[in-house]
């Protein structure tokens, strides 16, 4: 669960993060680093995908929801048939929270900046 965040830092189960962050269902992998740092593609979620297998990613864009989705992160998740929310970073979080009370299995990956 997501306790907290504000701009450039997330609090995840009381660990504070000022770096952006995949939560897998049992860890957390900070200061997670994307090819082109606003453009989401898929080598920068590939191997998090294959590991978790979810069923759902929700994908914080940022404060200000700068970070775009390459359409093949779409495509590739539309294959897997896993189910996308991509919003900025405040309204991810909701939905992220939210989604990890209905028992599904949930990834999600937060830009926290822009």
């Amino acid at each position: 669960m997501i306790e907290g965040y504000s701009f450039g830092k997330i609090i995840i189960e009381k660990q504070a993060y000022t770096g952006d962050v995949i939560i897998f269902p049992d860890y957390v992998q900070g200061n997670w680093w994307r090819k082109e740092g606003h453009l989401l593609q898929w080598e920068d979620i590939a191997d998090a995908v294959a590991s978790c297998t979810p069923e759902i990613l929700v994908v914080g864009k940022g404060k200000f929801g700068f970070m775009r989705i390459d359409a093949r992160v779409k495509e590739e998740l539309e294959k897997r048939k896993i189910q996308l929310y991509a919003e900025p970073t405040d309204k991810a979080i909701r939905i992220y929270n939210r989604l990890l009370l209905t028992g599904k299995k949930v990834l999600g990956a937060f830009h926290l900046t822009c």
